[in-house]
């Protein structure tokens, strides 16, 4: 099948999705927060005109368009600046991070899974116009048009390199985000993305200090590790890491024949070259068959493990969602005898529910979080397995080319290749 049919069968599948979902009525209560945190309207978008959410999909989608241009054709690491200042100008302060293509993943995967809730269109659309760019040109959302990303992009200075085993691991936390994230939204239990969210507070100057601390110790901190929210948290990246992977176009490090000069290999602040290998891989018949056969034993293997491993800490996820909590301060009031004094448990006396009723919710919840959290599991054992096996495969390389998945599409490598391409063939190219 080629990249282009995949890309129309893609958004097909999407919308018949968004149209059996739009059946629904919205009847799912916001989640409920114990701060004086501000909920996200995007999420739950009010009565806006359509005309102006279609007008925010536009800007999207030419932003989008833009930054695919300079990143691919243009080869303006300037020019992909500039996109990132405007992002943070229109998609952040203006829109105040409404709508949101990060925390987008929670609605659609509330919508999959509670036939009670329909996405609205708007955040179908966020959620899916990115992944389809990424499908054709890479990762150039996150190159000058997602907001949280574009401020850390304006605020790294001076980029280190941490070491290697530290940025494997700190790398595997948003695929644990995603796969939370995906569980309460599922379970209607809360949308932690949003509630954590650093930035969304700084662009509405309206926030928990906490929180607007923790954005600031994450931008301070991207002064030297660039991009650290989208490197180390973005649930969202993950996709888009994936989908990046076949890009059918992608950014280049140099714009003709690379010379294997060397001067790229360190100019990448987020790991993203992969070195040249030109030496051609020689592999037998028998090692490619016992390879095989591991990658079959293997991920199988990871899957069932991580399954396993996530079902038994179902009961402790499940204490994230509200009414939980609140059925075991109330079971631990009768055990021990000693009145909770919780805003939660205060208010549920107050409204003269029945405990019964109380511990009959928290089974049902707990219930949906033990189906659930096995496909969590899954996912990450199937994640990890992948990730191990990728790892261990060599390919042949004539010479430096960014990693498809990790590469941001910054350009920040442009300026170290010392090919250059006249301005008149340069559209060409």
């Amino acid at each position: 099948m080629s990249v282009s049919k995949a890309k129309v069968i893609l958004v097909f599948l999407l919308l018949i999705l968004w149209q059996v979902n739009a059946m629904a009525q919205d009847r799912f209560p916001r989640p409920e927060f114990e701060t004086d945190y501000k909920y996200p309207e995007h999420q739950m978008p009010g009565q806006r005109g359509p005309l102006w959410e279609y007008f925010d999909v536009a800007v999207l989608i030419a932003a989008l368009s833009v930054t695919a241009w300079l990143a691919i054709r243009k080869r303006s690491r300037r020019g992909l600046l500039y996109m990132s200042l405007f992002s943070v100008l229109y998609f952040g302060f203006y829109k105040q991070g409404c709508i949101c293509s990060v925390g987008s993943v929670q609605n659609v995967s509330m919508a999959l899974f509670n036939s009670s809730y329909s996405v609205p269109l708007s955040a179908l659309l966020f959620f899916i116009i990115p992944l389809v760019f990424a499908l054709a040109f890479g990762r150039v959302f996150c190159a000058g048009v997602c907001p949280l990303g574009a401020i850390q992009e304006l605020t790294g200075f001076r980029p280190l390199k941490i070491p290697k085993a530290a940025e494997i691991v700190l790398a595997s936390i948003p695929f644990v985000y995603l796969a939370i994230a995906v569980v309460f939204a599922a379970t209607e239990s809360q949308f932690i993305i949003c509630r954590y969210d650093p930035f969304i507070g700084i662009y509405r100057l309206d926030a928990p200090h906490t929180m607007i601390i923790f954005g600031a110790l994450l931008l301070l901190a991207g002064i030297f590790i660039n991009r650290p929210y989208c490197r180390y948290l973005c649930p969202y990246g993950v996709l888009l890491n994936i989908f990046s992977r076949f890009s059918w176009k992608h950014l280049t490090i140099t714009p003709a024949e690379c010379t294997n000069c060397r001067l790229c290999e360190e100019s990448c602040p987020y790991d993203a070259i992969l070195p040249s290998d030109p030496e051609p891989v020689i592999r037998d018949r028998s090692s490619m068959r016992r390879n095989f056969l591991v990658y079959i034993i293997a991920l199988p293997l990871f899957a069932a493990a991580g399954a396993v491993i996530a079902y038994n800490l179902s009961d402790f996820v499940a204490g994230g969602n509200s009414t939980v909590r609140l059925a075991r301060e109330i079971r631990l009031e009768q055990e021990t005898g000693l009145e909770s004094l919780t805003k939660a448990a205060i208010a549920f006396r107050e409204a003269g529910k029945t405990e019964e009723e109380l511990f009959a919710e928290e089974v049902h919840i707990t219930g949906r979080f033990r189906k659930a959290m096995p496909w969590a599991g899954i996912f990450l054992g199937l994640s990890l397995g992948a990730g191990l096996l990728a790892n261990s495969v060599r390919s042949r390389r004539p010479g430096y080319v960014p990693h498809q998945g990790r590469c941001y599409s910054c350009g920040k490598c442009f300026k170290y290749c010392p090919i250059k391409v006249p301005e008149q063939n340069e559209v060409k190219a």
